[in-house]
């Protein structure tokens, strides 16, 4: 199996909305989610680092990838809990955390993926369900890169370090209370 197929009956789902961790943190939560990893995608270099990323110069986003089970959690479902902990309107940036690196968006594995993604988008524009347009991109997926070791599974290794109380947590917070049924058990 090619490193960049999920298992059988698996799909990945790629997502950019700000800072690794805060994604990270809330779908290591999503029952049907089966891994999560902090990385980095839609840019031109092979292999970057963080310092690269951080640099705005390689063109990467901040992102994880999500293996899940289909027949547990939907694609669309786990778009509706990105939109819900994320602000989507705001270009290269979630709150303090300011650059291209943050930036919102989806990054479709299949063409399922995209059009499924299209129409939320779609929805979401029709209602102007946040208040301002949403910036989000939508994009091929293409090779992701893992983060650096200590980025991994970094909310749980560092919950009371000052950016994860103040960012982090929050993020989760919200994602507990909007969607407590859908926790793993």
């Amino acid at each position: 199996m090619p490193p960049d197929a999920p298992p059988v009956g698996r799909e990945f789902a790629t997502l950019a909305g700000g800072c690794f961790w805060c994604l990270e943190a809330v779908f290591e939560e999503l029952d049907g989610v089966d891994a999560v990893v902090s990385g980095y995608t839609g840019g031109h270099v092979a292999d970057p680092s963080y310092e690269q990323v951080c640099s705005e110069e390689t063109g990467h986003a901040e992102a994880v990838r999500l293996t899940f089970d289909p027949a547990v959690v939907g694609y669309r479902e786990i778009l509706e809990i990105f939109f819900a902990i994320h602000d989507p309107t705001t270009p290269d940036r979630q709150g303090n955390d300011v650059g291209t690196q943050y930036r919102s968006a989806i990054y479709a594995h299949s063409p399922q993926q995209e059009a499924a993604a299209r129409a939320l988008l779609g929805e979401y524009a029709a209602q102007n369900a946040f208040g301002a347009p949403v910036v989000t991109e939508l994009a091929p997926a293409g090779r992701f890169f893992p983060a650096e070791a200590y980025h991994q599974g970094y909310f749980r290794s560092h919950p009371h370090q000052p950016y994860c109380q103040l960012v982090v947590a929050p993020k989760l917070a919200k994602f507990r209370k909007l969607f407590a049924a859908r926790r793993k058990p």
